[in-house]
């Protein structure tokens, strides 16, 4: 059985016990890190499961998979697997549908308000012996746009409401009964971009094309309005986003997705009021267990079913 993310590669995770119990041997090819692509094709041959990370897989690693079955990940998104190629082979892929979330959320919602009161430049201002000392935003009189009403989006959604904020939603694939609030009110993304005094992103990386947040898009956001990002890499035009920063336009960018790990330090990523985390949104004791565990639970499952 391979295991390869990067929270449960590097140790003896409870949660990967199911695992052994059922006589499977772990194979880690790189503890607490990110394979490359060798090592996923020297470490594939012979196994039949795969509990995968964010690690991005191409047709060639799978042409590798001699008898692999599934392959399981430990979060919601898949947008790292060639769908095609494993269904050409018969591979199922399943998601640990939600386990993060609450993670998630409450990582944007920190970001959220970090941008709103500044929170990095203050820190920054005061440990180089300045006094900064901005005027900020108080969240209950805020809008929050949320872009994406899934299993995220809504939980921030509830967190936020609760907080006293109002909260633009764009999702047209959500169903329209979910998270009903009288201060909650569905718009297009246009609409929610314009008007929220902090936009927060929660859906799956486009195709190959535009990003989500295009240069024209980023124009549309209010003044001094908060950009948060903690769903994929390529949603952003990050030169529009730097050059909004610039101008003065844009309060804060806040960011938990890259298309590196660790990423180049670009101009952006420098920017004193750009908010920077190292991919950590599901990154919490109780996030991390209840993905692995809903992981190797379809991990199980499927090969039981396959047996």
């Amino acid at each position: 059985m391979l295991v390869t993310p990067r929270s449960l590669s590097a140790g003896d995770h409870p949660a990967l016990r199911p695992l052994r119990e059922a006589g499977y041997r772990l194979v880690r090819p790189a503890p607490g890190r990110m394979p490359q692509r060798d090592e996923l094709m020297r470490s594939l041959p012979g196994c039949v499961g795969w509990l995968c990370g964010i690690e991005p897989v191409d047709a060639g690693v799978i042409a590798a998979a001699d008898a692999l079955r599934i392959i399981s990940r430990n979060g919601t998104g898949i947008d790292n697997l060639p769908l095609a190629a494993l269904a050409e082979r018969g591979i199922v892929v399943r998601r640990a549908e939600a386990a993060n979330a609450r993670g998630v959320a409450e990582l944007a919602l920190l970001l959220i308000l970090a941008g709103l009161r500044q929170m990095v430049e203050c820190h920054e201002g005061v440990r180089q012996g300045q006094w900064p000392r901005p005027l900020g935003r108080e969240i209950e009189t805020a809008t929050i746009g949320i872009v994406g009403l899934g299993a995220v989006g809504s939980r921030l959604a509830d967190m936020v409401l609760a907080l006293g904020a109002s909260v633009l939603a764009h999702d047209p694939l959500a169903p329209p009964d979910r998270v009903r609030h009288p201060r909650l009110r569905r718009t297009s993304l246009e609409e929610t971009v314009a008007a929220a005094d902090a936009v927060t992103l929660h859906v799956p990386r486009p195709p190959a094309g535009e990003p989500l947040m295009t240069a024209a898009m980023v124009a549309r956001m209010k003044p001094g309005a908060v950009l948060v990002n903690t769903a994929r890499a390529g949603l952003v035009d990050e030169g529009a986003v730097l050059r909004s920063l610039q101008d003065g336009r844009l309060r804060a960018y806040a960011v938990d997705a890259f298309a590196t790990e660790p990423p180049p330090l670009a101009p952006l990523l420098l920017h004193p009021r750009t908010i920077l985390t190292p991919h950590l949104g599901g990154l919490t004791v109780e996030s991390v267990g209840r993905a692995a565990s809903v992981a190797v639970a379809n991990l199980l499952e499927e090969l039981g079913r396959a047996a």
